[in-house]
């Protein structure tokens, strides 16, 4: 008998993709998603004392389906049993067998929904939230809560998500390429939010970032070969490595140049090192690559002091090549000021400053760099306007502790 954590550890393994078997054959994702539900209740029920059946995921798939079936036909009961038969009928000439059949359902429906979810037609929040509900398998309110949103509000999100995307269908695998930038960028989005968090009293939500590393996993073990996917998967590991010494015993924030390396996740460095090598060696660096290929710098070093900024800096300049945007040459212009001196990173900000309005970073990294420069006074009052800017209690109280601790 398996232990019940296993066997829920079991099943939300599989639901994404019996969820997208469901979807891809039958369309109707509202009423394929509470087939699934269903299905996983009655495997949590018997499971534990029953035993797990030999093909887990073909268990479910033919209770799932037969659940929708019985639901939609009790839907369309008022019709004519020729309607009934054909709404029935899978929708695609190339759709995988039918329920109850003894193959599982095919590798690729987790990627499937994936792009599903990843709708060009969605906004990006809808696509986050949309991907966490249906292929993340976290509830509305745990969603809702990770977001620090009203769960009725996020309830909403995904509904209009839902009906958006309701016929579309998920496209033919040879189009997928025009949704993969999206999918990248939402599971990027995911992690980066779990990793730091925008607002709330925790640096960090593990589950979100936990969520995102899970599902690229998914995506790169049925992409091995492409390079971007391999490098954002590195990059997770490699920043995800760090997180353990990224807060003290209180949830106070240390940067990354005090942070204890010994507390970092040298086995995920491990990974997320072999990952990106793997990925340049196929000599198409994409920006996710070349950020794995930054973190990778830093995590190698044995300290603060002992970091290549020359090597971080030089990759800076090609990401800022492909990707222009204001954050990009934001943290390049913290990488020259390491590498040339904080006079010179200073220069680099304030030609950034009327591309960056909003948010706290600029003000921060300004902070940061007038305090190296030793102007105490204008590190003090860009820390405080830093702290006023961000919504994140850890982020605020570091910044006034830093402003609080420079020389008068």
């Amino acid at each position: 008998m398996r232990p019940f954590s296993e066997t829920e550890d079991l099943l939300r393994r599989h639901a994404p993709q019996v969820l997208g078997a469901l979807v891809r054959r039958y369309g109707h994702f509202d009423a394929a998603e509470d087939a699934v539900q269903e299905a996983l209740l009655a495997a949590a029920g018997q499971w534990p004392s029953a035993g797990v059946p030999d093909n887990p995921r073909g268990w479910l798939i033919k209770v799932a389906a037969r659940r929708l079936t019985d639901a939609l036909r009790s839907e369309r009961a008022r019709r004519q049993r020729e309607e009934r038969e054909a709404a029935l009928t899978p929708r695609d000439a190339w759709t995988a067998p039918p329920p109850g059949a003894d193959r599982a359902p095919r590798e690729d429906d987790t990627l499937s929904l994936l792009f599903l979810c990843c709708h060009p037609d969605l906004t990006p929040r809808a696509q986050i939230a949309l991907t966490l509900r249906a292929v993340g398998g976290l509830t509305t309110a745990e969603i809702a809560r990770a977001y620090l949103v009203p769960e009725a509000t996020m309830a909403q999100r995904i509904s209009r998500a839902k009906q958006k995307v309701r016929g579309t269908g998920f496209g033919r695998p040879q189009h997928w390429a025009e949704r993969l930038p999206a999918v990248l960028h939402t599971l990027y989005l995911i992690f980066n939010e779990g990793y730091t968090a925008t607002s709330g009293t925790s640096l960090t939500r593990r589950e979100l970032a936990g969520e995102a590393i899970r599902l690229t996993r998914t995506v790169h073990r049925l992409l091995p070969d492409h390079g971007e996917v391999t490098g954002l998967l590195a990059l997770m590991l490699l920043t995800d490595a760090r997180r353990d010494a990224r807060t003290g015993p209180h949830g106070e924030l240390i940067p990354l140049d005090e942070q204890d390396r010994d507390r970092w996740d040298r086995k995920a460095i491990e990974e997320g090192v072999a990952l990106i090598t793997q990925a340049l060696s196929l000599r198409r660096p994409g920006p996710y690559q070349l950020r794995a290929a930054i973190a990778a710098v830093h995590d190698e070093a044995s300290s603060a002091e002992t970091t290549d900024w020359r090597e971080i800096l030089g990759l800076y300049d090609i990401l800022v090549t492909l990707v222009p945007g204001p954050v990009e040459r934001l943290n390049r212009a913290v990488a020259v000021a390491m590498a040339h001196g904080p006079r010179a990173g200073l220069a680099e900000l304030d030609a950034l400053a009327p591309e960056l309005t909003t948010g706290h970073r600029l003000d921060a990294v300004r902070a940061h760099l007038l305090e190296r420069a030793g102007d105490f006074p204008a590190a003090r009052t860009a820390y405080e306007s830093a702290a006023t800017k961000t919504l994140s209690l850890p982020e605020q109280r570091y910044l006034r502790s830093r402003a609080a601790r420079l020389p008068h």
